[in-house]
């Protein structure tokens, strides 16, 4: 693209019609990425640490009732939550997009021992394997597909879960997905970052869908050398507590229970996101 390209922009496209994803399974954008999850400074991109630890001794004593379980995580990223979760005596099996941070969660299972394996493929596609306690799909990444996809993973796993396990996740609220795409457009710039590792200026333009109940960002990076413009977009599905439950029953779930985050209890980092948990449907 070119500025010009910016200036006669479509004004309002449809959700996902400019991009599924920003790029995570690019091999530069996933190094900066990853770097991100590892970063202490922000709850962006991954937790802190001293968050995931919390929330995983509230997964591992009040979901798992302090047994050793196997545990599957869809949207690993660098195995913050499954190494955790190993070192309490769970057995994990992580999946995720991205080339370095699958690359990372394998180096440390094979340093500390842990057992833990991760597969790097699109959970949409990907083979979950069997018998699982828990299957979990944390940090709103359920709500960046589009319904049809989001309920073909949550079949995938009501397949693969045990008639004793369950479900967890951790999508966002309806409020939340709102106000993203009512976001103020805004810029920055940045000598090496996220979006590049050379000096780049990025434009930011927020919509959201009113019939489709959804958000979408744009990102425009213009890289400062050459003035090239890179597109880059995604959208977020918005649900209601009522949307949710439909969702769920309709990929065969049942026994539903909100809270207000993933710890249980208000007062981590993410407000704008909730968790649920779900139970296989027994069969007759």
């Amino acid at each position: 693209m070119n500025l010009e390209q910016i200036v006669k922009r479509i004004s309002s496209p449809e959700p996902w019609q400019e991009g599924e994803k920003i790029p995570w399974n690019e091999a530069g954008f996933s190094r900066r990425m990853l770097a991100e999850h590892l970063s202490q400074q922000h709850d962006a991109a991954s937790r802190r640490f001293s968050e995931i630890d919390r929330q995983v001794e509230w997964i591992h004593r009040e979901l798992l009732n302090g047994q050793s379980s196997k545990v599957l995580d869809l949207g690993c990223g660098p195995g913050l939550y499954t190494s955790r979760f190993a070192k309490l005596g769970h057995i994990c099996q992580g999946i995720d997009f991205s080339p370095a941070s699958v690359d990372y969660a394998r180096q440390q299972a094979e340093n500390e021992h842990l057992a833990c394996t991760y597969l790097q493929a699109d959970i949409r596609t990907a083979e979950y394997g069997q018998d699982y306690d828990l299957v979990m799909l944390i940090f709103g990444e359920l709500n960046v597909f589009r319904r049809a996809d989001a309920l073909a993973i949550l079949g995938k796993a009501r397949a693969v879960i045990k008639p004793s396990g369950q479900l967890l996740l951790e999508p966002h609220s309806f409020a939340a997905v709102k106000k993203m795409g009512q976001e103020s457009c805004n810029w920055w710039s940045a000598e090496q970052g996220l979006f590049g590792e050379t000096p780049h200026l990025v434009l930011t333009e927020s919509l959201w869908h009113e019939a489709a109940q959804a958000a979408t960002t744009r990102y425009y990076v213009i890289e400062a050398a050459s003035g090239q413009v890179e597109r880059l977009a995604e959208s977020v599905q918005a649900y209601s507590d009522e949307d949710y439950c439909h969702l769920l029953m309709e990929a065969g779930f049942e026994g539903f229970q909100f809270y207000p985050q993933l710890a249980g209890q208000p007062g981590g980092a993410q407000t704008d996101l909730i968790a649920i948990t779900a139970r296989p449907v027994k069969s007759n």
